[in-house]
């Protein structure tokens, strides 16, 4: 197979992850005979220091004419600190899922028993999660009519959503429901309060007759925050509008024990789009020492979506055997950890067949993944 892949790296820890994904995509190109060509384009920070903007044209052309985009994170503090900037790298990305009418993120958020102990949570309440999070991506509150009086002492954001983007979305999570065990999907919205969310819970209801075979039901998103803590394995397709989906998939990832492990797919009318959820993290950028595997575990997902569900298994089964083996990065493990080029490379190796079925440790160096 061949495929060609925009990389858009970004800014702070954003290259660097990427890069490993891509050393892993490259070992799967030699392992099982495909060919993936790169192309690399400006987006965020880096992007308003190159060219004034946080998505150049040129960006968006070479993601419409791949076949799908790895992407490294967006942000970084001068800009976050500024209140008064008119460019922010963050429009990269809310520019570049419109411009790719990219509709719905898919977030799957999977426990790993070997890092129970890093989630807030009981070992007990993290047997058994295994939920996804469909999020739609391009309506609501961040992309309504937005208001600022002329003395800056009012300001409003508006929420708004039609119809068909809320269909488009349901029909997704619903089909995606249909081949996953528990058959379920949990509509998350404040119909309570908000006509946007009665908007969805009327338009959801609907689409429900057309999905016999899954159960559905509906919660607040007040309450569906603290159930996540609370029963995390009662979930199994979680179905919300956009900055409610942002908010608790970023929470969802304390189930996963860090952030850092949770990878996200973006699919809708254009090129598809692959994300680690993580930001930039500018205090690691530079240091090796961020985690790759929420961006290896994005590549995996981009594999799946060219049909290539071996290889992706294997990168899944390679990151299962690291963590199995204690190779973790900082955020996992502050005193016995590994340097994400060293992740990388075993991942690397894994993948192409060079990790022994018994490994010493004291023969991997922090930054060589070379099996004695």
């Amino acid at each position: 197979m061949e495929k060609k892949i925009a990389i858009l790296n970004g800014d702070g820890i954003g290259p660097e992850v990427t890069a490993q994904s891509i050393k892993i995509l490259n070992a799967v190109a030699q392992q099982y005979g495909h060919v993936f060509h790169y192309k690399e384009a400006l987006i965020g920070a880096d992007a308003i220091d190159k060219t004034g903007t946080a998505l150049p044209s040129e960006t968006i052309d070479i993601c419409l004419d791949s076949d799908a985009v790895l992407f490294g994170a967006v942000g970084d503090p001068k800009y976050d600190n500024d209140p008064s900037a008119k460019v922010r790298p963050e429009q990269g990305i809310l520019g570049i899922r419109k411009a790719l009418q990219l509709f719905a993120n898919i977030r799957p958020v999977t426990t790993y028993s070997t890092l129970q102990h890093l989630s807030p949570l009981k070992p007990a309440l993290l047997e058994g999660v295994d939920c996804v999070i469909f999020r739609e991506l391009t309506g609501g509150i961040y992309f309504g009519k937005k208001y600022t009086s002329e003395d800056g002492n009012t300001a409003s954001d508006e929420c708004y959503y039609t119809r068909p983007e809320i269909e488009r979305i349901a029909h997704l999570a619903f089909k995606y429901a249909q081949n996953r065990r528990k058959k379920k999907v949990t509509l998350v919205d404040k119909a309570n309060v908000l006509e946007t969310s009665r908007l969805w819970r009327k338009v959801v209801q609907e689409i429900a007759t057309q999905y016999s075979d899954v159960t559905v039901d509906y919660m607040f998103v007040d309450n569906a925050a603290m159930q996540l803590m609370i029963n995390p394995k009662q979930f199994d397709v979680i179905l919300t509008e956009n900055m409610f989906g942002d908010i608790i998939s970023d929470e969802a990832s304390v189930l996963a024990g860090s952030l850092g492990m949770l990878p996200s797919a973006s699919v809708g009318n254009g090129t598809a789009f692959f994300e680690p959820i993580h930001g930039s993290y500018p205090q690691a950028a530079g240091k090796d020492i961020a985690n790759p595997i929420g961006s290896i575990l994005s590549a995996a997902m981009m594999l799946d979506h060219f049909g290539l569900t071996a290889e992706a298994e294997v990168i899944r089964d390679a990151v299962d055997w690291t963590l199995e083996n204690n190779f973790v990065t900082k955020d996992i493990d502050p005193m016995n950890f590994y340097f994400m080029s060293t992740i990388g490379d075993l991942i690397s190796d894994y993948v192409s067949g060079k990790i022994p079925g018994s490994v010493k440790k004291e023969n991997i160096e922090l930054r060589k993944s070379t099996i004695i």
